[in-house]
C-alpha cells in the first residue's frame, strides 16, 4: 500500500498546529505529513512533528503548489485550515477575505493531478448561519450577517461544486491548549482566564450564544475522516457541524472558567451584544444541533466544563 500522504494547509496556525501534533503521534506513523505556511515556520514546531515537509504557499496566487507536486506528490487528504478569519478584518478587506477563504488555487491545484483520489477537508464556521435560532441544523439555510459568514458560503458552495470528495466541518469557536509554538491570536479560554484573574469587572455579552468545541475533538474529528477515507476510498460528500456538545453565552463561558479557577463570579458584568459596536455584525445564536456528527463518525465531543478544565490545565510548550 505504501505511506498514505497528507497536507495540512496553515499548519502554523492554532487548529493547523495541533492537527499535525495529532498526526505526528500515531503510532507506527502511517502518514507522510507535510503542511504549508505563510510566514516562516517556527523550527520548534518542525522538531515536534518531525519527520514533515514545510512549503511556503500564497493562497491568494497558489504560488508554491507546483513545489509540492515536485516534492512532496499527490496528498491522499489535504486539510484546509487556512483562513481570513478574524470577522472584523474580512469586514474591512472584503476582496482579500475571498481570495483567501475560497480556495480556487487549492481545488484547481488538485485538480491538475487528473485523478479524483484525494479528499480534501475544509474548515467552514458556523457563522454561515443567521443566528435567529437555536441548534441550527446542516440542511438551514444558510444566510450570514457577515463577510466572514459570506466568504465560508462561497467556499463551501466552491468546494461542492468542483470537488468530487471532500468533507466540509463547520465548526464553532475552537478552543483548547496553547500550540507548540504560541499562536499571536489570543486564546478564548486563556484569555477570559487573565482578566478574570486580575480581579477587576468584566463585561461578558449575556444575549451570543456558541456551541464551542475543544481543538482535541476537532483533530480526532479529522483523523475519523481521514482513516475513513483511506480504508473505504469512497467517494465522500460530507457536511458536518462541528461544535461542542453545550450551547453557551459568553457569560457562561466566563462563569465557567470563574469556577474552575475559584474567581469571583460577581466580577462578570452581564451586557447585551447589541449594546457594542465591534464593527461588524455578530449573530446573536448559532449554536449547532450536532447529532449527524456524533452519527457519522461516532465520537462524542468533550463537555464546555471538562475542556476548560483540560485546558487551563496545560502551560505552553515553546
Amino acid at each position: 500500500m505504501g505511506t498514505k500522504r497528507v497536507l495540512v494547509v496553515g499548519g502554523t496556525g492554532y487548529l493547523g498546529q495541533h492537527l499535525l501534533q495529532g498526526f505526528s503521534e500515531i503510532e507506527g506513523k502511517p502518514y507522510d505529513l507535510a503542511f504549508t505556511h505563510h510566514s516562516n515556520p517556527p523550527q520548534p514546531l518542525l522538531d515536534a512533528i518531525s519527520p514533515s515537509l514545510a512549503f511556503h504557499v500564497d493562497l491568494q496566487t497558489g504560488q508554491g503548489f507546483d513545489c509540492i507536486s515536485e516534492t512532496f506528490g499527490q496528498p491522499h487528504v489535504v486539510v484546509n485550515c487556512a483562513a481570513l478569519s478574524v470577522p472584523r478584518a474580512c469586514e474591512m478587506d472584503p476582496t482579500a477575505a475571498m481570495a483567501t477563504n475560497v480556495p480556487s488555487s487549492l481545488v484547481k491545484w488538485l485538480s491538475s493531478f487528473g485523478e479524483n483520489n484525494t479528499l480534501l477537508i475544509h474548515l467552514s464556521t458556523d457563522q454561515v448561519y443567521e443566528g435567529v435560532k437555536s441548534f441550527s441544523t446542516e440542511e438551514d439555510e444558510t444566510v450570514p450577517v457577515n463577510v466572514y459568514g459570506k466568504s465560508k458560503v462561497a467556499a463551501e458552495q466552491f468546494i461542492c461544486s468542483n470537488c468530487s470528495s471532500f468533507a466540509i466541518l463547520r465548526s464553532s469557536i475552537i478552543y483548547g491548549p496553547q500550540t507548540i509554538c504560541p499562536v499571536p491570536k489570543s486564546l478564548p479560554i486563556q484569555w477570559i482566564d487573565s482578566v478574570l484573574s486580575r480581579g477587576d469587572e468584566v463585561e461578558f455579552f449575556h444575549d451570543e450564544f456558541r456551541c464551542p468545541v475543544y481543538v482535541k475533538d476537532v483533530v480526532t474529528i479529522i483523523l475519523a475522516l481521514t482513516r475513513r477515507w483511506i480504508s473505504d476510498g469512497k467517494r465522500m460528500q460530507l457536511l458536518l457541524n462541528v461544535g461542542g456538545p453545550d450551547r453557551v453565552s459568553r457569560v457562561q463561558m466566563a462563569k465557567t472558567v470563574a469556577t474552575i479557577k475559584g474567581y469571583n463570579t460577581s466580577l462578570i458584568k452581564h451586557v447585551s451584544a447589541s449594546s457594542v459596536n465591534r464593527g461588524v455584525i455578530s449573530p446573536a445564536d448559532i449554536s449547532m444541533d450536532i447529532s449527524r456528527l456524533v452519527q457519522t463518525l461516532n465520537i462524542s465531543p468533550t463537555s464546555f466544563r471538562d475542556g476548560v478544565r483540560l485546558t487551563l490545565k496545560i502551560g505552553s510548550a515553546c
